[in-house]
């Protein structure tokens, strides 16, 4: 019994022993480490040569950037693709128009009044776009694209400028019936005349728009 006791302890001893062994090793190592970057410091030191502490006054404040917003470039493009689709050129307006010495259209529930409201000025004129030397489709799009903006920014009347085809083959005014087709099939526009002389007379149109 007294036998097995020593050897307990001599095992114990050894293994006292290598555990004091392991952890002087580990302190020279991070003695060595330590020395390691001490020295690699004044290897820097020396290369920047002397420097100027910065005064947190003089420090340049930068904002945070925000990463730019994602271009849906195809949904751009999906949306040009329906805006083409959506305005027919084969859309039939001869039963929606009044043609008699003014053109007019009017919304169905829209009542003459406001045609005629329309027509002396009732409403201020707020924006326009010229849709002249445009091709058929590039006015499409422009015109669209036109009617969009002005309702955003809350306009009501706006005039469209179209010509009056007399440098068409044939002096016909091929870009005047498309347009009085694409705006006839656009729900934010209430009613349209034909502008007075002094705005452009058959070469243009008052629209009147939705309120948002």
């Amino acid at each position: 019994m007294k036998r097995q006791s020593l050897q307990d302890l001599k095992g114990v001893y050894r293994a006292l022993t290598a555990q004091q062994a392991a952890e002087r090793e580990a302190r020279r190592e991070r003695e060595r480490q330590r020395q390691q970057q001490l020295a690699d410091q004044a290897v820097f030191a020396r290369a920047v040569g002397p420097v100027k502490a910065i005064h947190a006054a003089e420090r340049a404040v930068l904002a945070p950037l925000s990463p730019p917003e994602p271009i849906a470039r195809q949904q751009q493009r999906d949306e040009q693709a329906v805006l083409l689709e959506s305005l027919s050129d084969d859309f039939d307006v001869s039963t929606l128009l009044d043609t008699d010495a003014d053109l007019s259209y009017a919304q169905t529930g829209i009542g003459p009044d406001v045609v005629r409201r329309l027509r002396q000025g009732h409403w201020s004129l707020q924006g326009e776009i010229d849709l002249h030397g445009l091709r058929i489709d590039e006015a499409r799009v422009a015109l669209t694209e036109f009617v969009q903006s002005a309702q955003r920014r809350g306009w009501r009347c706006v005039r469209v400028v179209h010509g009056k085809g007399l440098g068409s083959p044939g002096k016909t005014p091929v870009l005047k019936q498309r347009v009085l087709r694409w705006l006839v099939q656009k729900h934010s526009v209430l009613a349209f005349v034909q502008a007075p002389a002094p705005q452009g007379g058959a070469g243009a149109l008052l629209v009147l728009l939705k309120g948002q």
